[in-house]
């Protein structure tokens, strides 16, 4: 994964709103997300997180505002034309792609940048075959990233819950993205394996890349994150360090005053 100068403003979202009949999910929503930063967008059930997320990749319109991504608007384009210019997310539940390996799951994931075209993998063998070793080599890189390169050949039948994470962050880097957009990566994870995600994260961030978060494990977001949004019935009321989201008095009243890890952590 190539590194990409850390500070330059990528993912810009002004006025965003979504609608569903009358309820309003997203509600006049601003965000910024610069290159090699850790945003957590956090927020009680129903907030409008995932339907943030969703609009960003574009797999929702939004009712209002606007969208862009390095200076390109990204209001009405698809889900792969947004992909294209450099958002790779993963999903709440993993999806791994069966009778597969771990290896094969990962180039599923790089489709989008092969430089071979179809007539070229067609007519010149010798280029195709190069470029799909460089590919394998590539995925053995990015499961060697996330504490998989033993068990690159291993069937993703084998794997456990937590593999799994790990496997859709490495497919959602295989795509070489410049913001990844993570949807509770630490699900269902132990705290060793909470532990390993957190490393992993500042390892992308690291790398120039930005990284969106959504999580509900606190412990997690305020060890990792440089910044947070917090989202309550679709508006942001709250943004700022973790420091200073710890001691918001809307983030509190937004969690009924329990603030559970955001006091604890």
């Amino acid at each position: 994964m190539s590194a990409i100068n850390k500070g330059a403003e990528l993912l810009q979202v002004r006025g965003l709103g979504r609608r569903f009949g009358g309820l309003q999910a997203v509600d006049d929503l601003d965000l910024t997300v610069h290159a090699g930063e850790i945003v957590g967008v956090i927020g009680p059930n129903g907030a409008g997180k995932s339907t943030t997320f969703n609009l960003i990749a574009g797999a929702l319109g939004p009712s209002s505002g606007t969208l862009a991504f390095a200076g390109t608007r990204m209001n009405g384009l698809p889900p792969h034309r947004v992909a294209r210019l450099g958002i790779a997310r993963t999903f709440q539940h993993n999806r791994p792609f069966a009778g597969m390996t771990m290896a094969e799951n990962v180039m599923v994931g790089m489709h989008l940048r092969m430089k071979n075209a179809l007539w070229r993998q067609v007519f010149l063998v010798d280029e195709s075959a190069r470029a799909e070793a460089e590919a394998a080599s590539h995925a053995g890189e990015l499961l060697e990233f996330v504490g998989l390169g033993d068990a690159k050949n291993a069937d993703v039948s084998t794997l456990s819950f937590g593999q799994g994470r790990l496997l859709e962050i490495a497919r959602c880097l295989a795509a070489r993205p410049r913001l990844v957009l993570l949807d509770e990566p630490a699900a269902g994870l132990t705290p060793a394996e909470c532990d390993r995600l957190c490393e992993i994260i500042r390892g992308i961030a690291a790398k120039g890349i930005a990284v969106l978060l959504i999580e509900h494990d606190m412990r997690l977001v305020m060890s990792t994150v440089e910044r947070i949004v917090v989202l309550n019935f679709g508006r942001k009321i709250a943004e700022g360090t973790p420091e200073q989201i710890r001691s918001d008095a809307a983030v509190a009243a937004a969690y009924l005053g329990d603030l559970g890890g955001l006091t604890r952590a």
